[in-house]
């Protein structure tokens, strides 16, 4: 079924990073895992592929990580672990348990409808709305505390959230405000539903939606970034913080 006319929530990428609290010796990794990446000359982590689930993490000298590519919660812990377990049984000491700490999800979503972006841009508070520079509308939702590029074609890419549950709740919220503002105009007979969230996500979208207020005041701004492909290794200005970790998301505008 076509994605135009109906509504639907995708997890596209998790971003999570780690701490092992102690160093790594990287080219002791690279002598026993020779398919991994390091380039120190161009970039300071090296990059740990794994084909299932297919993610890569970054490992920086400093014993901290950064895994992206994940479609949920669950898998981008998994693969964390894996990748420990993994270094651990080809010999190298890892001493405890990686603690892990979800950065970024990046959703792509769309609504079913066209929404009036000239409309929006009033009507929503902290949205930002240049055509002539990009064809989205970026809003800015406090609670849960996500970015939403907005696209008249009923398409959006949330970003920001640290659980898959504010995605569900971002997006629910957006729909209800949009309607009551009449900025959306359903294209088929029915409105379309916007899908259930999975059962595990399903029983704290609520509180998504409700107790996000104290959650939000312990985190720091998030970026918007974060993609699977770190193939890309091109020289960069950074430093092994991976909590300073962005890789695009891939935030160009979804085809109408």
């Amino acid at each position: 079924m076509s994605e135009k006319g109906r509504s639907f929530i995708n997890i596209e990428n998790v971003v999570a990073s780690a701490t092992l609290k102690q160093p790594i010796d990287l080219n002791a990794i690279v002598r026993v895992f020779p398919g991994v990446e390091y380039r120190p000359e161009r970039f300071p982590g090296l990059v740990y592929r794994l084909k299932k689930p297919k993610t890569a993490t970054l490992i920086f000298s400093t014993g901290k990580m950064v895994c992206t590519g994940s479609k949920s919660e669950r898998q981008a812990r998994k693969a964390v672990h894996e990748v420990v377990d993994e270094l651990k049984r080809g010999g190298i000491v890892i001493l405890g348990r990686p603690e892990v700490e979800i950065q970024n999800i990046v959703a792509s979503c769309g609504l079913g409808g066209r929404i009036d972006l000239e409309k929006a841009v009033y009507g929503l508070k902290k949205a930002i709305y240049e055509p002539e520079q990009f064809p989205g509308l970026i809003y800015r939702m406090d609670e849960p505390k996500v970015v939403i590029l907005i696209f008249a074609s009923g398409k959006l890419v949330c970003t920001g959230a640290k659980k898959e549950a504010w995605v569900y709740a971002a997006v629910k919220k957006l729909q209800e405000i949009l309607e009551s503002k009449n900025m959306i105009v359903y294209e088929g007979p029915e409105k379309p539903r916007l899908p259930r969230p999975p059962a595990k996500v399903h029983s704290l979208v609520g509180c998504a939606v409700n107790g996000l207020t104290t959650i939000n005041s312990n985190f720091g701004q998030i970026s918007m970034n974060g993609r699977a492909d770190l193939c890309d290794t091109q020289p960069r200005e950074q430093s092994d913080q991976s909590s300073n970790f962005n890789g695009s998301a891939g935030l160009a505008a979804p085809s109408t």
